[in-house]
């Protein structure tokens, strides 16, 4: 009996926004995307551990029939020894992926929360269903131990209220090798 009220209640609380009947929105204001966005890659342009210029790429892939378009993403380093610290403000986004690179997707706001090791980036425009967008993180320099580190990533729909979406991790692993007395690698 529980279940069966939970279920009428929950089929209650899904309803149409803006006459698409694929967004759904809970009585509450929460908004969820119908088909979740995808993490598709995850890459850094050096490895090494202590290396000054690198960039992380979190691409994710917004399918057509998300529902909502896509506002804000955040990335949380979930493991790893270093807690990276990031240049948000050379930070950007693009369409496409790495070896697509189109054109920029410009940034609302770009924040970060060291205490959480969260960074948050808005979109100043909402990224429409159907469209893969790359993620370009500047760290201040790649952490100082090898090994690996995970990112969790989440997207969030438009809207006041929106539901935060799991994409699952990005792994990037970072190796130490012997370093010159400029700090980089040994034959730089």
């Amino acid at each position: 009996m529980r279940l069966a009220r939970l279920f009428s209640t929950t089929l209650i609380a899904i309803s149409v926004i803006g006459g698409n009947a694929d967004a759904i929105q809970f009585q509450d204001g929460t908004v969820y995307f119908v088909h979740p966005p995808r993490l598709v890659e995850t890459a850094t342009t050096f490895n090494d551990v202590r290396v000054w210029g690198a960039t992380y790429y979190f691409t994710v892939t917004l399918p057509e029939d998300a529902g909502e378009p896509l506002q804000r993403i955040t990335i949380n380093q979930r493991e790893g020894v270093d807690d990276i610290r990031y240049d948000l403000h050379n930070s950007f986004a693009f369409e496409g992926n790495r070896s697509g690179k189109q054109q920029r997707v410009k940034l609302k706001d770009a924040t970060s929360n060291q205490k959480t090791r969260t960074v948050s980036l808005r979109f100043e425009e909402p990224v429409p269903p159907g469209k893969t967008i790359t993620i370009a993180l500047k760290p201040w320099q790649n952490p100082s131990f090898e090994g690996i580190y995970l990112f969790g990533v989440t997207a969030f729909p438009t809207g006041e209220k929106s539901h935060g979406q799991f994409l699952g991790f990005g792994r990037l692993h970072f190796y130490s090798h012997s370093f010159n007395r400029f700090g980089f690698p040994s034959g730089w």
